[in-house]
């Protein structure tokens, strides 16, 4: 989707101008792998629109393969608002009737593509968007369970697309298929009502290899091979939260295909998280490999 916000914190009525960014949990974590070396592309729907041509350039400028990108004339390309009043970010979504809300699996589901992928991340709010989307995922998941390529799924539950109970049935619902599936604490509250070490057990016995729970600034928890792994949140200033869960997922994934440990990886995951909520923005800060262990080896650079 197109972004747009004010350059200072502040309700948007009292905005003189607003700047034009770009945004989206999917396009947030291929950036951040492409940055950490990690190949990756982008599949979707945007609008024949300069709103469309805006998001392309950014993500197709970040190294993104987009070339399973389609534009589309009858629909414009998503957009949505943020504010920034006090401690609170605020987010206002205009996407319904969206160029990607109108994806179809017979039209924007390339088998072949997908299955030459190590990973390929679908989220929550896919489907979530229309029922078309969920057609779509549902078929993107059968095919994918007759390939190679592994499904990382990440819950990332918006309670202003579909309600508590209709996430949860989809994604138990495709969780037998899911390989690694990512839940935040908020978000596991929100639909099954709790965040504790049995949670994870119990959607492992659903059917995910590894469940991984983001616990913010307090850190992180992995349910791997029937053992359980935590490593602690780093301390950091916070200047902007949104986009930090889609880092911390693109810090886990790059971990295992660079086949750290279950604490390595969590470890790395906890940084990316870090290093988003330090920026303005959903991904402008985050850091390429070298700036990464860097980072985790408590290294500093003078800059200069």
């Amino acid at each position: 989707m197109v972004l747009a916000t004010p350059r200072q914190p502040g309700r948007l009525r009292h905005a003189g101008e607003l700047e034009f960014k770009i945004g989206g949990a999917e396009s947030n974590l291929a950036i951040a792998l492409s940055r950490l070396g990690v190949h990756s592309g982008w599949a979707s729907r945007l609008g024949d629109d300069e709103p469309g041509q805006l998001v392309l350039d950014k993500i197709r400028g970040e190294g993104v393969d987009t070339s399973r990108v389609r534009r589309v004339p009858e629909a414009p390309t998503g957009l949505y608002l943020r504010e920034r009043v006090g401690r609170e970010a605020r987010v206002y979504y205009y996407r319904e009737n969206s160029a990607a809300s109108m994806m179809v699996a017979d039209d924007d589901l390339d088998a072949d593509y997908f299955a030459e992928a190590d990973f390929v991340h679908l989220t929550g709010i896919t489907p979530a968007l229309s029922e078309s989307c969920r057609t779509f995922v549902r078929a993107l998941v059968r095919k994918l369970e007759k390939t190679p390529a592994r499904l990382s799924f990440d819950v990332n539950y918006r309670s202003k697309l579909w309600a508590a109970g209709e996430a949860l049935e989809f994604v138990e619902e495709v969780l037998p298929a899911v390989d690694l599936l990512f839940v935040s604490g908020e978000e596991a509250r929100a639909m099954w009502g709790r965040d504790d070490e049995g949670l994870l057990r119990e959607l492992g016995e659903l059917g995910a290899e590894e469940v991984v729970l983001k616990r913010g600034k307090e850190g992180s928890v992995a349910l791997v091979g029937g053992e359980i792994f935590e490593q602690p949140g780093f301390e950091v200033a916070e200047v902007d939260p949104i986009g930090a869960g889609d880092a911390f997922a693109a810090g886990y994934l790059a971990g295992l295909l660079w086949e750290n440990p279950p604490e390595e990886r969590l470890r790395i995951a906890n940084a990316m998280g870090a290093y988003s909520v330090m920026t303005l923005g959903d991904y402008e800060g985050l850091p390429d490999r070298d700036e990464l262990e860097a980072f985790l080896e408590g290294r500093e650079s003078l800059g200069r």
